[in-house]
């Protein structure tokens, strides 16, 4: 099952019985194939490596320097060997090229009579062409029952048997969830063994690999291992199909589970609107390996180019489940009004969830597909972070209002996050009639709490300091408090705020919400809940 010879196969051949191998002799495992007659001496553009060469020495004649550099030519050019006629034109061979040979492990072959080299290619150019048109048949034949295996399986450990039976290599499998199959079974030392052989940086020719990609990812890794020494051509195409027949045999059932999860979309819908009971939401949580109800979620919505009716969302789901598991967040999908919502829950540190949502976002506008779909989101919202998945339909809402605010800003705004709206919400509200109690206690509940529990004076020194332009000098003064005072408020004002509380744009909106204070409380001097 390979479409070459060893030089150690040729010898066997009719024309060879009477040769000799003068020297190379621990170099006939080399493989053979392709057979050339050779009688000049500059070869080095002639030749690709793996050739045979046959000549009688005409072309060095009784010149030692010529010839020696005419085999130090072969072996850079990777030939498998050198066989010479002795008699017309070469009687003997001098011994350094023999000492040569010898050290590179390259064989020369002698015909101490006359032979036919037109037959001798004939022989082993028909050997060759048939060998190589029988491991295509084989490979095809093996395609074929691949191919039909994958109609009726429902696990790939079959895949592994059938490539193990086809080739009798060992056969290891790695997936990305750490588990690792031997087929055949194999003892906890071999194991280990051979999993030691694997991690090693040089691979060796006994053992090669072939990734698994699912959907742009590195979904396993399969290695053969020959217990035989070298593996064949046909081991390793052998080894490609069956990569390929995984991968595909991985993606149906991808696609199988995911056609089920559209089937079962329905309580995500009523997740988003608020109409889900707690109970039945822990269930359906816990079926995708969230537990409990206080991790951080983000709702966003995917508005389509209208113009685009060809985007198959089966496929995308997938993909972006993928895409954001590798972001750290667990992905739920669902489609509502033409709209693409995602939902997801983070799984690592909050502080990074904002710049992490952003790097997947950006990576599925740069792939291939995305571009194929011709600019398939139209608008993108990115509603605020709830501390309960429960709460959902908040972020929902505020995702909505986000796109909103979108079409009403030039095409291909930059503006994605509800949290970067700032004064842009403020001019929505103003257009319709709505509360702005709720959105002021976004910006202002957190100094507002502060105060009523520490008597902090924070909304106070936040009213000074943006009335004296940021300057310290003027509010510490206008306060009547020393410098680190004012220094000590400033910094608890930035952890409840944020850091860029003093920005532009989240000033201006800031100080828009405390004349909306002053507005509704200034009687009080207390928020009601």
């Amino acid at each position: 099952m390979k479409s070459y010879l060893t030089v150690q196969e040729v010898l066997k051949r009719k024309h060879f019985v009477a040769s000799e191998v003068a020297a190379g002799i621990e170099g006939l495992h080399r493989p053979v194939k392709w057979v050339h007659i050779m009688e000049v001496t500059k070869i080095n553009q002639l030749l690709k490596g793996n050739e045979l060469i046959l000549s009688t020495g005409v072309g060095w004649k009784k010149n030692e320097q010529m010839f020696i550099s005419f085999l130090e030519q072969l072996i850079e050019c990777k030939a498998s060997g050198l066989c010479i006629e002795i008699g017309t034109y070469t009687s003997e061979i001098p011994s350094e090229v023999i000492a040569i040979a010898n050290r590179h492990q390259f064989p020369i072959i002698l015909f101490h009579q006359e032979v036919p080299f037109v037959e001798i290619t004939q022989d082993i150019h028909s050997l060759l062409i048939n060998q190589h048109y029988q491991m295509i048949s084989d490979l095809e034949n093996y395609s074929q029952k691949l191919h039909k295996m994958l109609l009726t399986i429902d696990h790939y450990e079959p895949i592994l048997h059938f490539f193990h039976q086809y080739t009798d290599l060992q056969v290891i499998i790695k997936l990305n969830e750490n588990e690792t199959l031997f087929v055949p079974d194999a003892t906890m030392k071999r194991k280990r063994e051979l999993l030691s052989s694997l991690s090693d940086d040089v691979v060796e020719r006994s053992t090669a690999k072939q990734v698994i990609q699912v959907l742009n990812r590195n979904y396993a890794e399969l290695f053969a291992v020959s217990p035989y020494g070298q593996l064949t051509e046909f081991d390793l195409l052998a080894l490609d199909r069956t990569a390929t027949a995984l991968a595909q045999h991985f993606l149906r059932d991808l696609y199988v589970a995911e056609k089920k999860r559209v089937d079962e979309a329905e309580w995500i819908l009523k997740w988003l609107t608020g109409e889900l009971a707690e109970g039945d939401l822990l269930h359906h949580l816990e079926e995708a390996n969230v537990n409990g109800l206080t991790s951080e979620a983000i709702a966003c919505v995917c508005r389509p180019n209208p113009k685009n009716h060809s985007v198959d969302f089966t496929y995308l789901k997938m993909f972006l489940k993928t895409l954001f598991e590798q972001h750290g967040f667990v992905l739920f999908v669902a489609e509502r009004r033409n709209d693409f919502i995602l939902i997801l829950i983070n799984k690592r540190s909050v502080h990074t969830w904002k710049q992490r949502l952003e790097e997947g976002f950006t990576r599925f506008l740069n792939t291939d597909y995305s571009k194929r779909q011709s600019s398939f989101v139209h608008l993108l919202g990115i509603g605020k972070l709830v501390q309960n998945v429960l709460e959902i339909h908040k972020s929902y809402q505020t995702a909505l209002e986000t796109i909103k605010v979108q079409e009403k800003l030039e095409p291909n705004s930059s503006i994605h996050f509800y949290d970067d709206l700032h004064m842009y919400r403020v001019l929505s509200l103003i257009q319709q009639p709505k509360d702005l109690r709720d959105v002021m206690m976004e910006y202002l509940e957190p100094v507002l709490t502060y105060d009523q529990q520490y008597n902090g004076k924070l909304m106070e020194t936040l009213k000074i300091y943006l009335e004296c332009n940021g300057s310290k000098q003027e509010t510490a003064k206008r306060l009547f408090v020393v410098r680190q005072t004012l220094y000590h408020r400033i910094e608890k004002l930035e952890k409840l705020l944020g850091g860029d509380f003093m920005e532009p744009k989240k000033r201006m909106a800031i100080e828009f919400m405390i004349m909306v204070h002053d507005y509704l409380f200034s009687k009080t001097n207390q928020i009601s809940s």
